[in-house]
């Protein structure tokens, strides 16, 4: 399953997009040149502009704007990986080498905060408070999901509400900010803003709960990441912390210690663990339940092709395997 075909309706306006993100990532200095084509250019789904772009158009605008907020949202983003990988210690990503790795996390660090200040000075430029206001409240909740889940780390006793909290955070608000402002665009009522941004929202958290997933499989032997990436960074994703509910003390003992620990000899423990309680099934269910309430708010909105292709992503979401 690919994110490309569901991207058809917005074909044009992603290659707009790109050309926006080169254009705006030019600086007099050669290392964030190099290093920010580095990471706009490593494969990415482009999932948060493509995002932007369909639910401005399904939110009924026509004008251009769209692909400048939506270059925005990828910056932020991006900045947000460059510091994600630093933190986390992370050698690859999208299967090659991170740009900490290749230039060093000094560098890193840097150009995530260039990327940051660029977002905001290109946000000055849509002449919106409110678009000032959505996008500096999304990146200070994405600053206090990273500090949360660095709190959490190598908590074998985190629930489920904690780590939700985390995600919502972490990656889901800035979907929800996307979308927001994209029918604010459109020029949508406050209620149909709502329920933009809701619909962002739960594909937010359908993505990123199926992205944990895929670091322990999905149940069919299908890895879309290297394998154990969380264990090792002492993170307890959904399945882990379903499947630690689910086990008596006795079985459950060395799994949590290897959540501890970041233990990746314990890996063949935790996938039987996760088979015998179910927990694969656990996880994408709940992820299907929050990509149906992300269909459902889009019921605020006329049928359209750009509409489908909302519904499609929130499918997407819930049923990818990479």
């Amino acid at each position: 399953m690919s994110i490309q075909p569901l991207l058809k309706p917005v074909d044009d306006d992603m290659r707009a997009v790109d050309a926006l993100i080169r254009a705006r990532l030019n600086s007099d200095v050669i290392l964030i040149n190099t290093l920010g084509e580095y990471i706009i250019s490593s494969g990415g789904k482009r999932l948060r502009p493509a995002l932007v772009l369909l639910a401005a158009r399904a939110s009924g605008y026509t004008g251009q704007q769209h692909h400048l907020l939506a270059a925005i949202i990828e910056f932020i983003h991006t900045a947000t990986l460059l510091h994600d990988d630093v933190v986390d210690e992370s050698t690859m990503r999208r299967g090659q080498q991170t740009a900490n790795t290749v230039w060093g996390n000094d560098a890193s660090v840097l150009t995530g905060d260039f990327l940051y200040s660029r977002a905001f000075q290109m946000m000055i430029e849509l002449e919106s408070f409110d678009v000032m206001r959505v996008l500096a409240d999304a990146t200070n909740r994405i600053a206090e999901g990273e500090v949360m889940q660095l709190m959490y780390a190598h908590n074998p006793d985190l629930a489920e509400s904690d780590y939700l909290e985390v995600v919502d955070r972490k990656t889901a608000s800035l979907f929800s900010a996307g979308c927001r402002l994209a029918a604010q665009l459109g020029g949508c009522s406050v209620e149909q803003q709502q329920a933009m941004a809701d619909y962002g929202r739960h594909l937010g958290v359908a993505f990123q709960v199926i992205d944990d997933a895929l670091d322990y499989g999905r149940g069919d032997g299908n890895y879309g990441k290297n394998v154990g990436d969380d264990l090792a960074e002492g993170k307890a994703t959904l399945p882990v912390i379903h499947a630690l509910a689910c086990l008596d003390a006795d079985t459950a003992a060395p799994i949590r210690a290897a959540v501890r620990d970041g233990n990746l000899d314990a890996m063949d423990s935790i996938m039987k663990a996760i088979e015998s309680t179910q927990a694969m099934e656990y996880t994408c269910r709940r992820a299907e339940e929050e990509a149906a309430k992300a269909i459902a708010a889009l019921s605020a909105f006329e049928e359209s092709e750009a509409k489908r292709g909302l519904v499609e992503l929130a499918e997407f979401s819930a049923q990818r395997r990479h």
